[in-house]
């Protein structure tokens, strides 16, 4: 397993302040800053448009993308909305018929009201993205793996196909720069929600953009803070603190997944696994040229439906019901009600978003705990309620 640049990671913001020399940086909490003189702004003057301690975090997540700046937004589907301040007013953009819930959601309502126009697009068929890239689309948004059934697409080919007229973005947010930097195949813009594994502990909501050019990066600046998406310096602050040990946790996640991979693959409540680290993934051989590693997120479809999925995430312990991932703790989430419920059932079904599908964010706990846990979750959700007429009286002995 290759981690990307661990020392850069570690050292975001380690010895620079100036006039005190503390190891870790200051937090500057400072809404405006004072003027030299008349006419003479500083670096910094309003907290919206520029903060010391923001752009600690943004120059790090840069420099682990590869790329030439980048702006830290308040949520992750702010960034998201920054992207889209780059397009001119019913511009065509592609994207993924399976991409995130909140991004469907986004893009369909803008859809609707004439602001853009969006096709989704199965991005794993070349047909199908051959006959849209053909309609000279302004941006091409691209996830992988994507969420919640760990697609994976050839990132490199699809920036080639598109070309350079088309803006390319794609939402690492699933393996964080650890395990993917976009830019070096090709991406334009990348795309994080730094909730996930970039800050780690389930404690921050935040984005971040990050642009292959400075022309890209004045740009998105200049679109930030006009519509004033930035994050908080205190957000930014925690984000950097968990931005430190993203390596180490990382090293975990993915050690827990490999032993939880192994027992899915064994249990028989398991109808089919979805993973890139598996041979039989669809995406497997892209993913092994393009990714350090396979990460840790999976999904999987249970045996049965609704009820089963109940049974089963009723009975968990150390995997928590919740939206989110890429926490230490471990989750579990059922995408068609949770994190894909803005989709109609249509959408869903043509995405594959199953009832009997769940997902997995896979956490740094002690795996033997996890896979315990998961064990007795499936093994009840396979045993069958005894029908009334066969239960026997037993209130007199």
């Amino acid at each position: 397993m290759t981690i990307f640049n661990e020392t850069a990671a570690v050292r975001a913001g380690i010895d620079c302040d100036q006039q005190h020399g503390a190891v870790t940086p200051p937090l500057y909490l400072s809404s405006n800053y004072a003027f030299a003189d008349l006419n003479q702004p500083r670096k910094y003057d309003y907290s919206r448009s520029g903060n010391p301690t923001r752009d600690i975090l943004a120059e790090a997540l840069a420099e682990l993308e590869q790329a030439a700046g980048g702006v830290v937004t308040s949520t992750g589907m702010s960034a998201v909305l920054l992207v889209m301040q780059l397009l001119p007013k019913e511009a065509l953009v592609i994207a993924p018929h399976d991409c995130y819930g909140g991004t469907f959601r986004l893009l369909s309502t803008f859809h609707e009201k004439g602001l853009l126009q969006v096709e989704f697009v199965d991005q794993s068929n070349l047909s199908d993205i051959q006959r849209s890239l053909k309609k000279k689309p302004a941006l091409l948004w691209i996830e992988t793996p994507s969420n919640p059934l760990l697609r994976v697409v050839d990132v490199h080919a699809l920036c080639e196909l598109a070309g350079p007229e088309v803006l390319k973005v794609v939402d690492n947010t699933f393996l964080s720069p650890a395990l993917q930097q976009p830019i070096t195949l090709g991406a334009d813009l990348v795309v994080h929600s730094t909730t996930k594994y970039i800050n780690g502990h389930s404690d921050v909501v935040g984005g971040a953009v990050l642009a292959k050019t400075a022309e890209l990066t004045e740009q998105i600046t200049w679109w930030a803070n006009c519509i004033g998406i930035t994050a908080s310096p205190f957000d930014s602050l925690l984000t950097i603190r968990g931005l430190r040990t993203l390596h180490v946790r990382m090293k975990q996640h993915l050690a827990n997944t490999e032993q939880i991979l192994a027992f899915l693959q064994k249990h028989p409540a398991i109808e089919k696994i979805h993973y890139p680290g598996l041979n039989n993934h669809p995406g497997h051989a892209i993913a092994k040229k393009q990714q350090q590693h396979y990460g840790a997120m999976l999904s999987f479809e249970i045996k049965g439906g609704f009820d089963e999925v109940k049974s089963l995430v009723n009975n968990l312990k150390y995997f928590t019901l919740a939206e989110s991932l890429g926490g230490v703790e471990s989750l579990v989430c059922h995408p068609a009600t949770m994190t894909h419920a803005a989709m109609a059932a249509e959408a869903q079904a043509k995405a594959g978003i199953k009832a009997n599908l769940i997902r997995l964010s896979v956490g740094i706990e002690q795996v033997d705990d996890l896979i315990a846990d998961l064990e007795y979750g499936l093994n009840r959700c396979q045993i069958r309620p005894i029908k009334k007429s066969v239960i026997k009286d037993r209130s007199h002995g």
